[in-house]
C-alpha cells in the first residue's frame, strides 16, 4: 500500500511513525529538545527548567506526537489530502509546503506561548504534524472545493471548501476562548494561514500579484 503512494507522502509517513516508535522506546523526556518550547524573556522561569527554545525546534516538533490516536489521526489525514496534492503539485513543491506549514505553524505557536508566559502562565512544549496537516486540507479544500469530505462528528459530508471553513471557524472559537484545552488550535491556524499565503504566493495573487502596468493615456 505504501509503495503506491506518491515519494514525499510515503517518506512523512513513514518518518512520523518512525519517530513515534523512538518516543515509545526511550521516553518523552529524552525527546524533549526536540519539542516546540516558547520563548522566554527572561523575567519567568519556565515550568521545566532546562528546556528552552532552540532554532531546530520549529520543524522537528512536527515529527513528534503525543499519544498513538495523535498520530493516528495526522497520518490518516495526511494519507487522503498528500497524494491528490503531491500529484498536482509535484514532490518538490507538496515538501515545501508541507514543511513550510508545519514550520509557520510554530511561529504562531511561539508567538502565543510568548504571550501565555508574559501573563503568568506555564511554560509547555507543543508537538504534532497537525499544523502541516491542516495546512493540507486547506490547499485541499482551495484546489478541489467542490470535493465531498465528511468531517466527525457530521454524519454526512460536505463540500471541501465549507469543511475547511468549518475547521478553521471551529479553531479559531477554541483558541480564543479556550474551550478545548491541551490543542494547539493557534498552531493550526498558523498552519492554514502559511498555506494560504503559499498558495496565493506560487499563483500570483495578493499581496504577491505584480502590479498592473499603468492604463493607456492621453498627453495634452
Amino acid at each position: 500500500m505504501l509503495n503506491k503512494l506518491p515519494p514525499v507522502t510515503r517518506f512523512l509517513l513513514i518518518a512520523n511513525v518512525a519517530v513515534f516508535l523512538l518516543q515509545m522506546a526511550v521516553g518523552d523526556r529524552a525527546l524533549a529538545n526536540f519539542m516546540l518550547w516558547p520563548i522566554s524573556d527572561g523575567t519567568y522561569s519556565p515550568s521545566s527548567p532546562g528546556y528552552s527554545f532552540l532554532p531546530w525546534q520549529l520543524l522537528s516538533y512536527g515529527f513528534l506526537h503525543g499519544s498513538f490516536m495523535h498520530l493516528l489521526f495526522n497520518m490518516f489525514a495526511l494519507y487522503m489530502f498528500g497524494p491528490p496534492l503531491e500529484h498536482t503539485w509535484g514532490n518538490r513543491r507538496f515538501a515545501i509546503y508541507f514543511l513550510g506549514c508545519v514550520i509557520g505553524a510554530g511561529v504562531l505557536q511561539l508567538v502565543v506561548g510568548w504571550w501565555t508566559l508574559s501573563n503568568g502562565g506555564q511554560a509547555y512544549p507543543t508537538i504534532g504534524a497537525s499544523g502541516g496537516v491542516l495546512g493540507l486540507v486547506l490547499a485541499f479544500g482551495l484546489l478541489f472545493p467542490q470535493q465531498k469530505l465528511m468531517i466527525f462528528p457530521l454524519p454526512f459530508f460536505i463540500p471541501a471548501r465549507v469543511g475547511v471553513l468549518l475547521i478553521g471557524g471551529l479553531s479559531l472559537l477554541a483558541g480564543a476562548t479556550g474551550s478545548m484545552p491541551g490543542i494547539a488550535h493557534f498552531a493550526h491556524l498558523g498552519g492554514m494561514l502559511t498555506g494560504w499565503l503559499l498558495i496565493r504566493y506560487w499563483s500570483g495573487q495578493p499581496p504577491f500579484g505584480k502590479r498592473r502596468p499603468p492604463g493607456p493615456r492621453s498627453v495634452s
